[in-house]
């Protein structure tokens, strides 16, 4: 019999908590250290992937992201004895997708021959934007020329590159994002994320909002032009939008996000990473300790380095599901959720936002409509409350 979270794959998340500088929008678990021990490091990483892989034991890992913070800034022999880890301790497909994330300011040729040869496959790069104002805006530490020089080292490394751009940032107007966003449509490989600015709480730019010091973010309608612009020009360019903020050549999708979207099981390994596991006694959340000295140690002394397990509910896992499921363009299953849910969705509720030109329905699959997707929130509202 499959299990729900086959329909969705296996992955494994690997957290390197540290960066050069914290930049001001960023509310990720990323940490700035003047020394790292790498060798302790390389230990607690080997050995959090075999104890999360002796309670799933048999598995395929068809995907690995190592995210941040900064990846880029670990040494290649970590990277190699974590992806070696994994495929000693669970089976590592033969395809699969092993990705990177890596800032401008810590790639050279060296290092990144590295990775390669560890087993990465793909890189992602936090360039942000090709404009050296808005870098300097947003706090970053490398120059329009930096990223375009790096995005080139990993491009001849790597068949498969990706790279992150911000838009409604602060002064930017519409015929700026457009020319930013021809230039990257123009450089890209096969894959871009392009995201709305938000202010989260907690960040510098949050901060700077509350005392009314941070001016010049888009209005609203503008945001909305912008959002709009981004899908027709990359429609056109041969990239669509498969999910919310991300595009990509047919084939080329970021496989392991994909696995959280579709709502498989995926480990969290790293200081503040959470997994999804399907266990003996059921779906379960973990999540793990967030700052990097006290996880690094509870490790060391504890076996572990786990802050909260809990049991997953299938009403809640079905809520999981549509909650991501629904940001792709390929939609979502009503009968996987209604078998989590054990009930399902009013088809009256459904019927009311197909009539309203936000959703489509086939068969048994929904799925937002170009109109829909940047209300999303308030589509899964009115289906799921």
């Amino acid at each position: 019999m499959t299990m729900d979270w086959q329909q969705g794959g296996f992955g494994v998340y690997v957290h390197w908590p540290f960066c050069l500088a914290k930049c001001p929008y960023c509310d990720f678990n990323s940490h700035v250290r003047a020394e790292v021990d790498h060798e302790a490091w390389r230990g607690a990483l080997v050995s959090e992937v075999a104890r999360v892989a002796a309670e799933t034991p048999g598995r395929r890992v068809d995907t690995v992201f190592f995210g941040g913070g900064t990846p880029s800034l670990m040494p290649p022999e970590t990277v190699a004895a974590v992806i070696s880890a994994i495929g000693t301790h669970w089976t590592l497909a033969p395809d699969a997708e092993i990705s990177l994330e890596a800032n401008p300011t810590s790639v050279e040729a060296g290092r990144f021959r590295g990775f390669r040869d560890a087993g990465v496959n793909r890189i992602s790069m936090g360039i942000q934007s090709l404009d050296d104002r808005a870098l300097k805006a947003l706090g970053r530490m490398h120059s329009a020329a930096e990223a375009r020089a790096a995005f080139d080292v990993a491009r001849g490394l790597f068949e498969r590159v990706s790279f992150d751009l911000i838009h409604a940032r602060q002064g930017q107007d519409l015929d700026g994002w457009r020319a930013e966003l021809g230039e990257a449509l123009s450089m890209a490989v096969d894959h871009l994320s392009l995201y709305q600015l938000t202010i989260e709480p907690g960040t510098r730019f949050h901060d700077l909002l509350e005392r009314g010091r941070l001016k010049g973010l888009p209005e609203p309608d503008l945001a909305a032009d912008m959002y709009a612009l981004t899908q027709e020009l990359c429609s056109a360019a041969g990239y669509p939008g498969y999910e919310i903020s991300n595009h990509a050549r047919p084939g080329a999708e970021s496989r392991h996000n994909l696995t959280y979207w579709r709502y498989g099981d995926y480990a969290g390994i790293g200081p503040g990473a959470h997994g999804r596991l399907t266990l003996a006694e059921g779906r379960t959340a973990t999540e793990t300790l967030r700052e990097p000295t006290a996880w690094l140690n509870a490790v060391r002394e504890q076996g572990h380095g786990e802050s909260l397990r809990e049991p997953v509910s299938g009403a809640d896992q079905a809520t999981e599901y549509m909650l991501m499921s629904l940001r792709l363009a390929e939609g979502s299953d009503l009968s996987r959720h209604a078998a989590l849910a054990a009930e399902g969705i009013p088809e009256r509720r459904i019927a009311d936002l197909v009539e309203a030109g936000l959703l489509w329905h086939k068969g048994s699959r929904i799925g937002t409509t170009p109109q829909g997707r940047p209300l999303l929130n308030a589509i899964l509202r009115d289906l799921l409350t």
